[in-house]
């Protein structure tokens, strides 16, 4: 979301704009009058002409890594028929050194507690393995733009306060991950063609807003905004130092 401050200012202009007229009506003729002195507009000043741009990035964020997801088919092409659980685990198997003998242990072992429910969906049993299940519930929408929904889940990194992020595209019968980014996540959101990701900031009173959208050329999610915003909350909680980690060996941008 936007800063208030704006919209304030938005209001306060229409306020101004209706005062002008009555004012003028009680007043002069109407007659042209200044808004006073314009600021002048200055160019901005390039540093360190002298540098050599550079060519290459310093780090690798992995920000185009796409990979198929082995063992998962998309029936028909229908995403939707993908069961969410089962790609969670495949990618746990898949890194047995970050999750079963790792420090994410305790995901791989509430893998088990996922899709416990009753047949009718119902009982204290399935309740509590809902509860358990580190899997979110998965949204569909068209982000890649082909007519066709994509699939965003989540899932939590346990113990500790890391929620992973992925979004699937089906080409053909193979499900792709086209996005993947962890982190202390306090909101998500769809809009448009983009994911919108909210994590804490360690300054207080801010956070910090990432935004990946999908780039038809690179046929994946690029992160294409990441900015510090103020929430006018100064008593939010230190970020985890536990989120700023590297790319995670799976290829995916992991937190700050």
């Amino acid at each position: 979301m936007p800063p208030r401050r704006p919209v304030r200012t938005a209001l306060a202009a229409v306020a101004v704009a209706l005062l002008v007229p009555a004012a003028a009506a009680c007043g002069d003729a109407g007659g042209l009058e200044g808004a006073g002195a314009t600021p002048t507009a200055a160019a901005p000043d390039k540093l360190w002409p002298e540098l050599t741009p550079a060519s290459s990035p310093a780090f690798e964020l992995g920000e185009v890594d796409t990979q198929v997801i082995k063992g998962v088919t998309v029936p028909g092409g229908d995403i939707r028929a993908v069961d969410p659980v089962r790609v969670v685990a495949k990618e746990i198997a898949a890194h047995p050194d970050e999750y079963a003998d790792g420090k994410y242990a305790e995901t791989a072992r509430r893998m088990a507690d996922c899709g416990r429910a009753d047949e009718d969906g119902s009982g204290d049993s399935g309740d509590r393995g809902r509860e358990r299940c580190p899997v979110l519930r998965a949204y569909y929408r068209d982000l890649t733009g082909d007519g066709r929904d994509d699939l965003t889940l989540g899932f939590r990194k346990l113990p500790g306060n890391l929620t992973a992020v992925r979004v699937y595209t089906a080409r053909g019968d193979r499900l792709v991950e086209v996005m993947a980014y962890e982190d202390a996540v306090s909101g998500v959101e769809l809009a448009g063609r983009s994911v919108i990701i909210r994590a804490p900031s360690e300054v207080a009173g801010y956070e910090y807003r990432l935004q990946w959208t999908w780039d038809p050329q690179q046929r994946a999610m690029l992160l294409t905004h990441d900015e510090m915003l103020r929430t006018g909350d100064p008593k939010r909680s230190p970020r985890p130092k536990s989120s700023a980690a590297p790319a995670s060996p799976s290829g995916s941008a992991s937190g700050r």
